[in-house]
């Protein structure tokens, strides 16, 4: 049986995690304040500490700082939040936290929380507390709330970071708060675009080159490799790299060591790379347009960003946030304006929704902005679920089966069915979750399914809740 004290000024809160831990098996005790919990604490250890931000008096991220202060091995502590941003995430996982939890969660991921921190060793804090990132990515929802968790948890290592998602999601966004967020902050940030440059250019901007290199090369040029010693380099577009300059750049990843166009000399260079893609970069190496060395090198930790419309809960505080930097003195927008808002699919995602923003505050001139305003949808939406008919999902089944029966003959047809379930499911899945904010509990209930189901197909998929 395990000690867990849990901190929050919330009766419910305390109340729920009380009832479903003591269920368990663990002993359980409840603060109502950082004060209180660190009285607690210092008169029994805890095992583990559930610990909410927002707190009367000192709050949960300096009442972390002054438990891990309690001894040789201090308890593993678990950050909960309600207002959880880039900033918060980062505060808490450098000052030492296990683990950081968004409100709401259901309680069985804290259940699982608990039962990840009892068996693993709490982690150092940080050797300094990183300042603010001024990031201005923002979000409420669940999927932000893991962006912001992992942006936290990769940004003070070296590992080459792979962010993938639609166009518009905010990449360019996320490579900056890791680089701000890194030990490499006060180095350059350079972000190039590969797909904006044609393929005879691609070596000499990553590259640079000597004098005479090439026709043209009247100057020697720096290479944004070089430029970014001691930085980070954002490789946006990765996949439009040719396959020849991959080679280089990858031997370039391995040995921090860049090779100027006409100069068979290598220069050091220490710096970090963040690549991104709109483009799936396994398909491309099945389909051998990309290395599979080089994907798996720049690919040490992966960063998915969610579509705007797997976060409509987002979309009122994006929407306001722009409102506010495009016409200050703007009278908001009206309820049928943000109706309009969250009915709209956004196929551009946050870009589209700034755009439209900026628009609309145009034309209403500072007077509350209506739905008249915003400007015409430009590009369809991806099709919704629900408009398919059962012909054309039945149809879709058949040219699976067709397909798979005429490119697999000697395969065995009992397989047929895990792996049509393994197309559909994770994305059901997902969508089922985005649907309730990440509530697992509400997911199930939505699948029709018990929550245990539910977490085995999660794990077995991959898919974070």
């Amino acid at each position: 049986m395990s000690h867990i004290l849990v901190v929050d000024d919330e009766p419910a809160i305390c109340w729920g995690l009380k009832e479903i831990l003591s269920d368990e098996g663990h002993d359980v005790a409840v603060a109502n304040s950082g004060e209180e919990a660190l009285k607690l604490a210092r008169a029994r250890r805890p095992d583990i500490v559930l610990m909410d931000v927002c707190l009367p008096g000192i709050d949960g991220v300096n009442a972390l700082g002054q438990i891990r202060e309690l001894g040789p091995t201090p308890p593993p502590v678990v950050i909960m939040t309600a207002f959880g941003s880039l900033d918060v995430a980062v505060r808490s996982l450098s000052a030492g936290a296990f683990d950081y939890l968004p409100k709401p969660f259901d309680l069985e991921q804290a259940v699982d929380v608990v039962q990840r921190a009892l068996t693993r060793a709490a982690p150092a804090a940080a050797s300094a507390e990183l300042p603010s990132s001024g990031s201005p990515l923002l979000g409420r929802s669940a999927a932000m709330q893991r962006v912001f968790k992992e942006i936290a948890l990769v940004a003070d290592t070296d590992a080459a970071v792979l962010i993938t998602g639609e166009s518009g999601t905010g990449k360019e966004l996320v490579a900056d708060a890791v680089h701000l967020n890194s030990r490499r902050r006060s180095g350059p940030f350079i972000p190039i675009c590969l797909g904006a440059l044609s393929p005879q250019l691609i070596e000499s901007e990553l590259f640079g080159h000597v004098k005479g290199a090439f026709t043209g090369a009247e100057s020697p040029r720096l290479g944004l490799l070089q430029m970014a010693d001691k930085g980070t380099v954002f490789l946006d577009e990765i996949g439009d790299v040719p396959l020849p300059i991959q080679v280089k750049l990858l031997r370039a990843l391995e040995r921090k060591e860049v090779t100027p166009v006409g100069d068979p000399r290598p220069r050091p260079s220490d710096f970090r790379v963040v690549a991104a893609s709109n483009r799936s970069l396994p398909e491309l190496v099945a389909a051998g347009e990309f290395r599979a060395d080089l994907f798996f090198r720049l690919s040490a930790f992966q960063l998915q960003l969610p579509p705007l419309r797997s976060r409509g809960e987002d979309i009122t505080l994006l929407a306001e946030h722009f409102l506010r930097q495009v016409a200050p003195q703007s009278a908001g927008f009206s309820p049928e304006c943000l109706q309009e808002l969250h009915a709209r699919s956004w196929p551009g995602n946050v870009r589209e929704l700034r755009n439209a923003v900026e628009h609309a505050a145009i034309l209403a001139r500072q007077e509350v902005v209506l739905p008249q305003h915003l400007p015409k949808p430009q590009i369809a939406g991806p099709a919704v679920v629900g408009t398919l008919s059962e012909e054309s999902i039945a149809a879709f089944v058949a040219d699976w089966v067709k397909r798979r029966h005429e490119g697999d003959q000697e395969a065995s047809t009992a397989t047929w069915h895990d792996d049509l379930l393994s197309l559909i499911e994770p994305p059901l899945i997902r969508a089922a979750l985005a649907a309730v904010g990440g509530h697992r509990a509400k997911a199930a209930d939505l699948l029709g399914w018990h929550r245990g189901t539910l977490r085995e197909k999660s794990r077995k998929y991959g898919i974070e809740e």
